[in-house]
């Protein structure tokens, strides 16, 4: 019996787990349960012992969820859910529990692209709650072997030296343009591209798919970009742009938004250039509906 004990999960400390990682440190969950921070913190270390993990790490002058925290933390939040939803049944309550879509999103992905086909899925009959975690895509993978995501939208397929036994679905392509702000905008002198020659740019980083469109482009062109800024994160990356640090790339599918969103103008098309969305998941086909409906999503948007 006490082999058998000593696997038992105490739900008590991995409700203060819980609690802790949703409110975002000890000092706020302390402040919610009502509990002393060395009597939480204690309560915590606990459950680390118990699982032989550690599930926060320091960072900066907090503390972050480690990569078993995450797993742990989404584990928990089934299962609360689960227990409110009992007390809702025993009260009479209706009780309607929607399924869980895990996505796994690469960070170098345009998020107004990815919004775009996402949205449908929330409209399904029965919509499954979105969980969408945002990551680079190596680490993304490793979650999809896990099966803590249930499919990755990336901007490559899967490399076939991969290990992973799973399938690449194109969902989405685009054409891509040129972006300034307007100041930048006004001081571009020629015709496009030849403008660009020696502009301020705003580059992914170096192995995203769009990086290597776009510098093939400017060789091609003959144009020797003044790169000041390089980032993992598209969403940044148009920040600075709007900022007014440089011109920068976006699919032409959501040039409208980009200008209205980030207050910056369509300079012209990179031709040739291409902005890709693959789905990967562990299926050859995709039966799950709300991920067909991705794949609906993306030939209703007209990309492909």
């Amino acid at each position: 019996m006490s082999d058998q004990s000593a696997e038992w999960l105490n739900y008590h400390h991995l409700l203060y787990f819980w609690t802790a990682a949703r409110e975002g440190g000890i000092t706020r969950a302390s402040e919610v349960l009502r509990l002393s921070q060395p009597t939480l913190s204690a309560q915590i270390r606990a459950l680390e012992g118990s699982l032989g993990e550690r599930l926060f790490e320091k960072a900066g002058r907090g503390v972050a969820l480690t990569e078993a925290g995450k797993v742990v933390f989404r584990y928990a939040d089934e299962i609360f859910g689960l227990g409110r939803e009992l007390r809702d049944a025993l009260a009479g309550r209706e009780v309607g529990r929607r399924p869980l879509l895990a996505v796994g999103i690469s960070d170098a992905l345009p998020k107004l692209m990815v919004q775009k086909l996402l949205a449908p899925v929330l409209e399904l009959p029965e919509a499954p709650r979105l969980l969408c975690r945002e990551d680079a895509t190596d680490r993304l993978l490793a979650s999809l072997a896990a099966h803590d995501v249930d499919v990755v939208l990336t901007d490559r397929p899967l490399d076939s030296q991969a290990r992973l036994k799973a399938f690449s679905h194109l969902l989405a392509e685009s054409g891509v343009a040129v972006f300034a702000p307007p100041a930048l905008a006004r001081r571009l002198k020629g015709p496009f591209p030849e403008c660009l020659q020696g502009a301020p740019w705003l580059l992914p980083t170096q192995g995203a798919a769009l990086r290597r469109g776009l510098d093939q482009w400017m060789a091609t062109h003959g144009l020797h970009a003044k790169i000041v800024g390089e980032f993992d994160d598209s969403a940044l990356l148009k920040s600075f742009g709007q900022a007014g640090a440089g011109v920068f790339a976006a699919p032409e599918a959501t040039a409208r938004e980009v200008a209205r969103q980030y207050g910056v103008r369509r300079l012209g098309p990179a031709e040739g250039v291409k902005e890709r969305i693959y789905a990967i998941n562990v299926e050859r086909r995709l039966r799950n509906p709300a991920v067909q409906a991705l794949r609906e999503a993306a030939k209703v948007w007209a990309f492909a």
